[in-house]
């Protein structure tokens, strides 16, 4: 209709015009959020985005002291997220071997405990969130499990255990959760630890 009406030199400027918008529109819209439990290709820009994110949380969450009053209050804290939204999960707050905490909600089963025995120990021996672990294990392309002296029997760097920082002195112990994806596990236990240090 432009054509009949303007002639052809308006509507490539037209045209020209529309695609200029397009290209905007696509750069103005926010990139997808990488999905750990996603196997397919995804952005790299979008997993280091997610590390970035998890970098920062590692800087802001930490304890000035953590004691086994700390642990049964936070212990009592994610408790209480998980039943108010019916969440299937398991919990434990832990300094090196001691459990200072552990909860079963219901729906959780015992592989939940097998899973937080593995990520705990991921965090653990990383020093660094599960879910860092395994992001990171993904730069370039891969899994951290592909390699050969990864001991997916003993570790998993799947999301949910979240090292206790404690200023001065680094990680001294654990909180992870078990029974939702992983990206919700370690979610809910960022949610806990800023809502306690807040």
């Amino acid at each position: 209709m432009l054509a009949l009406r303007y002639g052809s030199g308006h509507v490539k400027q037209k045209e020209h015009a529309h695609m200029h918008l397009n290209t905007s529109a696509a750069a103005a819209q926010p990139e997808l959020a990488f999905d750990p439990d996603f196997g397919g290709e995804q952005p790299e820009s979008a997993l280091r985005s997610l590390i970035r994110r998890i970098e920062t949380e590692i800087q802001t969450l930490r304890f000035d002291k953590f004691d086994q009053g700390d642990a049964l209050a936070l212990g009592l804290l994610l408790t209480g997220l998980g039943m108010s939204r019916k969440l299937p999960i398991a919990i434990d707050i832990r300094r090196n071997q001691h459990i200072l905490f552990h909860a079963s909600l219901q729906g959780a089963t015992p592989d939940n405990d097998i899973w937080i025995e593995r990520k705990a120990r991921t965090a653990e021996r990383y020093c660094e969130p599960s879910l860092l672990v395994g992001l990171r294990g993904r730069l370039g392309g891969g899994r951290l499990e592909d390699n050969g002296w990864f001991d997916q029997l003993r570790y998993a760097s799947h999301g949910g255990a979240f090292p206790i920082y404690l200023n001065g002195a680094g990680a001294v112990g654990t909180v992870t959760v078990s029974g939702l994806p992983q990206q919700a596990d370690h979610d809910l236990v960022v949610e806990a630890l800023g809502s306690f240090l807040n």
